[in-house]
């Protein structure tokens, strides 16, 4: 797998995570490109192009499947206005309200007071 938080790296949080790039998600999903590229545009993951490579947070993958509890919350902060690049810096970020990073609170079934919050944004 490759780490490429350098070069996607767009706030400290981002910096600190493994980076996941196509052919990264490609093994790590177990799936086929084209499905890789729908669960993208369905919004069960997101990702950045900051410096051209696409690339997802390895942390938003579970046992090989993408996080239940993101493509809900990737929905609401898109419609409260987040680009892809600030919505990944938002999830990776801490959050005082939470006590941990909101990518934290859903890793832990806390999905409700993420989506609460993030709601709270738009």
């Amino acid at each position: 797998m490759g780490n490429v938080s350098e070069n996607v790296a767009g706030s400290p949080a981002a910096a600190a995570v493994e980076w996941l790039t196509m052919p990264d998600l490609v093994e790590v999903l177990d799936e086929p490109l084209g499905r890789v590229r729908r669960l993208i545009d369905e919004h069960y993951l997101v990702g950045s192009r900051r410096t051209g490579t696409f690339a997802v947070p390895a942390v938003f993958i579970v046992d090989g499947r993408p996080l239940s509890s993101l493509r809900g919350t990737i929905i609401v902060l898109q419609d409260a206005g987040f680009t892809d690049d600030e919505l990944i810096d938002w999830l990776l970020a801490d959050e005082e309200s939470l006590g941990r990073s909101p990518i934290d609170a859903l890793l832990a079934g806390h999905k409700s007071a993420v989506r609460r919050l993030a709601r709270t944004l738009a």
